[in-house]
């Protein structure tokens, strides 16, 4: 046994903030309802979000929820998000998108991902002046899984040897897991300090009885994780940490072998 599930999180919108579950049904697109909807800047038909600050402002200044859990094989219920001014609205609204525009300041699409006949849609990333990261100081295009809004995967882990690591690297920053945006936190032991889930690439986890999900890859960072987050500050030492420590890693992603429900509290198991 590796560890157990200590959080779960779901972001119903791209790039907003989203919501922490105590149970989640799991799909071969990962956690049901997981950046179902987007944001498009309907000037040039890009995805919008937080890894393009200069541009969209602080997407973390949102917060998407549903207002029912999503059933498998039933309708996504309505997304609450909830603004900046703490207004309340939700996508069952007609004049959502004219809300969101005057939000972000430019016109915008409010658009749901759909597996069948959705070509791949293209984001927007800058990239800081810092050392270790591929570019520096300039923004660039990537395009996502078609049919999706995940960046590279559909499941972000991420464990608690990782984050305690980085608090002894650079014990001025607040390092939580909120900061990274992950799916799945698990919960390791003492004796396995340091990047454990590094070394679980190429290998299946067990989570409770039946979700399966392949480790497939790093999880590379930007420029999101150092931006402020409700309480959290502003803090580039977070990607800098990362970078010189990390090779610009913090947790793993993985794909879904066996879908199911898992919950807080189930086992993970390394096999």
């Amino acid at each position: 046994q590796a560890g157990s599930v200590v959080a779960l999180w779901r972001y119903p919108v791209k790039s907003m903030m989203g919501e922490e579950l105590n149970s989640s049904e799991v799909t071969d697109r990962g956690l049901l309802g997981d950046r179902q909807f987007a944001v498009v800047d309907r000037a040039t038909g890009k995805v919008g979000g937080a890894k393009n600050p200069r541009k969209w402002g602080n997407f973390f200044d949102f917060r998407a929820t549903y207002a029912e859990a999503p059933k498998l094989g039933g309708r996504i219920s309505p997304v609450r998000i909830t603004l900046p001014d703490g207004e309340v609205v939700s996508n069952d609204r007609a004049d959502l998108e004219q809300i969101l525009s005057r939000a972000f300041g430019r016109e915008i699409a409010f658009v749901e991902a759909r597996a069948e006949g959705m070509t791949s849609g293209v984001a927007e990333e800058y990239w800081p002046d810092m050392a270790g990261l591929e570019h520096r100081d300039t923004v660039t295009d990537f395009e996502m899984p078609a049919g999706t809004f995940f960046d590279i995967a559909v499941v972000h882990l991420l464990t608690t040897s990782t984050i305690d690591r980085l608090r002894e690297l650079y014990p001025q920053g607040r390092f939580e897991a909120r900061r990274f945006r992950p799916n799945i936190v698990v919960s390791t032991g003492s004796e396995d300090p340091g990047f454990v889930e590094n070394d679980w690439i190429g290998r299946t986890v067990l989570i409770g009885d039946t979700v399966r999900l392949a480790i497939t890859e790093p999880c590379p960072r930007c420029v999101m994780i150092t931006l402020p987050q409700g309480d959290l500050p502003k803090d580039s030492g977070i990607l800098r940490t990362a970078a010189q420590h990390n090779a610009v890693n913090v947790g793993v992603y993985a794909s879904v072998i066996n879908g199911g429900t898992i919950r807080r509290g189930d086992a993970v198991v390394l096999t």
